[in-house]
C-alpha cells in the first residue's frame, strides 16, 4: 500500500470515528432557548418550577440536587453547597440566579416542612431520580415539547452553554460544574463558541462583498 493510500485510510478512519453516531450522541445536548422559555412559561407548579430552574440556572447534576438537604441552601447569597459523597466537607458551591431565587421562595412557602430535603418524596425521603424525571416529562408535554428528546441532563448541558455564550471563562465553568478535567468542560466551548459564528459571518461578510480579490457572490 503506498503512502497515500495509508494517509487517506487513516483520515478516513478518524472522520468515521468523529461524526459516528454514537460519537454524536455523547456530545452535550443543550436546550434550544425559543424552547426553554416555553418550557418555563407552561409550568404553574411551584414545586416543579422551582426543580427545573435550579437545575438550569446552577448546572447541578440532578442526583446533587435531589440530594440538597435545608441546610445546604444559603437564600440570602444565593449559593448552595455541595458535600462530597459519604464525606462532611464541601465538594464546591453551586450559585443560582435572581428567577431561580423567585422559584425556590415560591416552593418554599408552600413546603411543608417535614423533611430536611429540599425536593422529597414519601415519607420526608428525597425524591427520587424516577418521580425527577417523571416531572420534567410532564412538563415537556404541556410544553409540547415532548417530542423533542430532552432530558433532565440537558437542562445541565444548557447551563454550561449559555454561561459560555454569555462570556464566562472556560475555568470559572469547569468549577462550577465540578468536572475535574477541563477537557470535559471545553466539548460546550466546541459547540457554543458564538466568538467563532461571529467571526466566520464577519468573515464571509467581507468575502461576499468582493474586499479580497472580487466578489462572485450567488444570488438565487
Amino acid at each position: 500500500m503506498s503512502k497515500y493510500a495509508q494517509r487517506r485510510k487513516k483520515r478516513t478512519k478518524y472522520y468515521r470515528k468523529c461524526y459516528s453516531t454514537s460519537n454524536l450522541k455523547s456530545l452535550p445536548h443543550a436546550i434550544d432557548p425559543d424552547d426553554a422559555r416555553q418550557l418555563i412559561r407552561a409550568i404553574k407548579q411551584k414545586r416543579d418550577k422551582a426543580l427545573i430552574l435550579m437545575l438550569l440556572r446552577t448546572g447541578m447534576r440532578i442526583g446533587e440536587l435531589l440530594g440538597t438537604k435545608m441546610t445546604n441552601i444559603n437564600l440570602k447569597e444565593q449559593k448552595i453547597m455541595i458535600f462530597v459523597s459519604g464525606k462532611n466537607q464541601i465538594g464546591r458551591v453551586a450559585y443560582f440566579s435572581d428567577d431561580a431565587k423567585v422559584a425556590l421562595k415560591a416552593w418554599l412557602r408552600n413546603r411543608e416542612p417535614k423533611s430536611e430535603y429540599l425536593f422529597f418524596g414519601q415519607k420526608g425521603r428525597p425524591l427520587s431520580y424516577t418521580a425527577a424525571r417523571a416531572i420534567f416529562n410532564k412538563c415537556l408535554r404541556k410544553a409540547r415539547l415532548a417530542y423533542r428528546g430532552y432530558t433532565l441532563h440537558c437542562l445541565r448541558h444548557t447551563f454550561a452553554s449559555e454561561a459560555l455564550n454569555a462570556g464566562m471563562p472556560l475555568e470559572s465553568l469547569q468549577i462550577l460544574l465540578g468536572h475535574s478535567n477541563i477537557e470535559v468542560t471545553r466539548r460546550y466551548a466546541k459547540l457554543t463558541d458564538k466568538t467563532l459564528e461571529k467571526e466566520y459571518f464577519r468573515a464571509m461578510s467581507i468575502v461576499e462583498r468582493g474586499e479580497i480579490y472580487g466578489s462572485y457572490r450567488f444570488d438565487q
